[in-house]
C-alpha cells in the first residue's frame, strides 16, 4: 500500500542499524528541534554547514554512494567528494571497499569522541608552543609606549567568550568580586562551572552574590550550595548580568534575540562588554550596592 502525499511530507527515512534497513518515522517540530541542536553542537567542534549536512545524512540513511548523497542534500558532487574526504580525515567516516565506493558515518557517540580529542589535542599543542611564541616575542626590538592607564572596552560575542572573560576577570581580582546574575544568567554560570571557581576564591577575596527572588534562582542555589558564599536574592526584574572586579573592571552581559526566518531557529545569544571605563563601573558599583542594600563606599 503506498503512502499518500500527505502521510509523505511528515515522514522521513531514518537507518535502523538493528533491523539494517530504512524505516519511517514521523517528521515533527520536536523532531526538528532535536535535529536543529545535534547541528548546533556539531557546529562547535568547527564543522562547516555542508559537513554536518552529509554527516547527519549518513548518520541516519546508512552506507551511501557520493552520487546519492550529493542528490540527497542538493550539493554539486564535485563538492561532495571534497567534503566526503575531509570527514574521512577528521574520523568520522569510513569508505566501503566497493565498486563503485559508498560511505558510512561513524555513530554520533563515537564521532563526538574523535572531535572533542582532536580539539584537546590542536590545545595542548598550541600550549607548548606558548612559551617559544612569547620568547620569539620578548627577542624582538619593543616599540616604547606610554605606560599611562587609558579606559578601554572590548566587546564580546558568545557565551563562551563570556565566561573566558569572567574566569580572567576573577583571576585578576585582589580584594572583591560582585556578581548580579538573573536566573537565567545564574544557570549559564552553573553549567559553566564557573561557580566552582567562585566557591575556589572564597578564602582569597571578598564574594559577594545577588539574583533575582525566583524558584529557579532558589533552585541552583542550592544546587551550588552557594551558602558558602556570600548570596541574596532581590526583587528586581529586566537587568542585565554584569561583574565587578576591585571596583576598578566591569564585565555586563546581554541576552539578544537571533531571529530567524524558521520559527524553531529562534534563539538568544550572549554579547558580553567588558570596560575599566571609572565612570561606568562607578555606575553599576552603586546600582549593586542600591540592590544588596548597602552604602556605597
Amino acid at each position: 500500500m503506498e503512502l499518500s502525499m500527505d502521510t509523505k511530507e511528515v515522514l522521513t527515512k531514518v537507518y535502523d542499524k538493528d533491523s539494517e534497513s530504512l524505516k519511517f518515522i514521523r517528521k515533527d517540530k520536536t523532531y526538528n528541534k532535536e535535529l536543529l541542536t545535534i547541528e548546533e553542537t556539531l557546529s562547535k567542534f568547527g564543522l562547516l554547514k555542508n559537513e554536518i549536512k552529509i554527516y547527519l545524512f549518513l548518520a541516519r540513511s546508512g552506507e551511501k554512494k557520493a552520487g546519492e548523497i550529493a542528490e540527497a542534500i542538493s550539493l554539486h558532487r564535485t563538492e561532495t567528494y571534497r567534503i566526503l574526504h575531509e570527514l574521512e580525515k577528521k574520523g568520522i567516516l569510513y569508505s566501503v571497499f566497493e565498486k563503485p565506493i559508498k560511505f558510512t558515518a561513524v555513530p554520533l557517540d563515537k564521532a563526538i569522541d574523535v572531535l572533542v580529542n582532536a580539539q584537546k589535542i590542536k590545545i595542548n599543542l598550541l600550549e607548548k608552543e606558548k612559551e617559544n611564541l612569547v620568547e620569539l616575542w620578548l627577542s624582538m626590538p619593543q616599540i616604547k609606549t606610554e605606560n599611562k592607564k587609558k579606559e578601554l572596552f572590548q566587546m564580546l560575542e558568545g557565551e563562551q567568550q563570556m565566561l573566558l572573560k569572567a574566569h580572567e576577570l576573577l583571576e585578576r581580582t585582589q580584594e572583591t568580586f560582585q556578581v548580579f546574575a538573573p536566573d537565567e544568567y545564574l544557570a549559564q554560570l552553573f553549567y559553566s562551572d564557573f561557580t566552582d571557581e567562585l566557591k575556589d576564591h572564597k578564602d582569597k577575596i571578598n564574594i559577594e552574590i545577588l539574583t533575582g527572588k525566583s524558584p529557579k534562582s532558589v533552585f541552583f542555589m542550592k544546587q551550588m550550595l552557594l551558602s558558602k558564599l556570600k548570596c541574596r536574592t532581590v526583587e528586581v526584574q529586566n537587568l542585565p548580568c554584569f561583574m565587578i572586579s576591585d571596583k576598578k573592571e566591569l564585565l555586563i552581559a546581554f541576552h539578544e534575540n537571533d531571529f530567524s526566518e524558521d520559527q524553531d531557529k529562534k534563539k538568544f545569544k550572549t554579547v558580553a562588554i567588558w570596560t575599566n571605563y571609572s565612570a561606568f563601573v562607578l555606575t553599576l558599583q552603586i546600582l549593586f550596592s542600591k540592590l544588596i542594600g548597602e552604602p556605597i563606599q
